[in-house]
């Protein structure tokens, strides 16, 4: 079986740009791996139509990717977002994407506990203010203690999860909105399950932390911003596009809510010019809040044994498209691998 990983893992110069991703994974298996020889924003055909498995940072792969990738049997997504990916046509082609869950849980649940914690203390104001030598104006940025605040979660999922764990040493009050959640296993972990509009107008931080969808693309709209107490904080570590960006920089500007804390956007990369980059009251990184080596071994691991798993037969965990699991496709291409039936 022969693996193909996107040219987007290397630096310019060729050498790996997150350092140990597990493929040592790969090599103990005895399954042959390269990088794809250019650099492409979305994948054509021709790049991957000799290789099984794909595993997968940042091009966007389309119906017109698959046609003619008779071969390529798994996506293994290098994350958990998979809005680059053509899930309908992975399935109509017999293709099936995974993620990598357990990677990011702990890494993107500790970037948003970060902005909490940087924006509560004005970190960055108080950073400027001492870099200018004004140190007189600090009584005017008095910070927000976390004892007793009130913890808004958009999105009790994987990384919502974790988020609430990591709070509650901080007694935060901690309530989410997720209508796919149970209220009884929120409940395990002291998080209340509320309606989204009742959690915009009691939480003093705001977190998204739920998948970008069509129901949820503009969810934090100009309506609903308008809902959160002047003194808030919104926090999206999820996907740009969940936020209505010109109304929470309206928002900001007339401080209207209290500031926030952006590692995703709704363009990225982001003009420089944008209005929102020049806001005090706003932390900004550049989608790469959470890139630690925790979190690239974590993902890389968990990729490999996706592949490692499809090698010996086995479905593996977190497969985004199940459907295609009962596709005679997908099912031959199984069969081809490994030369016999697949074992679930």
């Amino acid at each position: 079986m022969r693996v193909c990983l996107t040219r987007d893992f290397l630096n310019p110069d060729g050498s790996p740009g997150f350092g140990d991703i597990g493929l040592q994974r790969l090599d103990d298996a005895g399954i042959a791996w390269e990088y794809l020889a250019e650099r492409t924003p979305e994948l054509r055909p021709d790049q991957v139509r000799d290789h099984e498995a794909l595993l997968l940072l940042g091009p966007q792969v389309t119906a017109a990717t698959l046609d003619g990738a008779d071969r390529l049997t798994l996506i293994a997504r290098f994350g958990v977002g998979y809005d680059n990916v053509d899930v309908e046509a992975c399935t109509r082609y017999g293709v099936m994407l995974t993620i990598t869950p357990d990677g990011v849980r702990r890494p993107v649940a500790a970037s948003a506990l970060t902005f909490i914690l940087a924006l509560s203390h004005k970190l960055l104001i108080k950073d400027r203010l001492t870099r200018a030598g004004r140190w007189a104006e600090k009584l005017h940025h008095i910070g927000m203690g976390l004892t007793g605040r009130t913890l808004g979660i958009v999105g009790f999922g994987n990384i919502g999860r974790e988020l609430a764990r990591l709070a509650e040493p901080f007694g935060l009050r901690r309530v989410a909105f997720d209508p796919y959640a149970k209220p009884a296993e929120a409940a395990s972990q002291g998080v209340e399950l509320l309606e989204l509009d009742d959690l915009l107008g009691l939480a003093d931080f705001v977190c998204i932390c739920c998948a970008l969808t069509p129901s949820t693309r503009n969810l934090i709209n100009a309506e609903r911003l308008n809902r959160m107490k002047p003194t808030a904080y919104l926090i999206n570590v999820a996907r740009g596009p969940i936020v209505d960006q010109a109304a929470l920089t309206r928002m900001l500007q007339e401080r209207r809510i209290q500031g926030a804390g952006l590692d995703v956007f709704e363009k990225e990369p982001m003009d420089p010019d944008d209005p929102i980059l020049k806001l005090e009251n706003v932390i900004v990184a550049p989608h790469a809040l959470c890139w630690t080596d925790e979190c690239f071994l974590g993902n890389g691991v968990s990729a490999c044994q996706s592949i490692c798993d499809l090698a010996l037969g086995r479905i593996p965990a977190n497969v985004v498209n199940r459907e295609v699991l009962d596709s005679p496709l997908f099912q031959s291409k199984l069969r081809f691998i490994v030369g016999k039936e697949s074992k679930t």
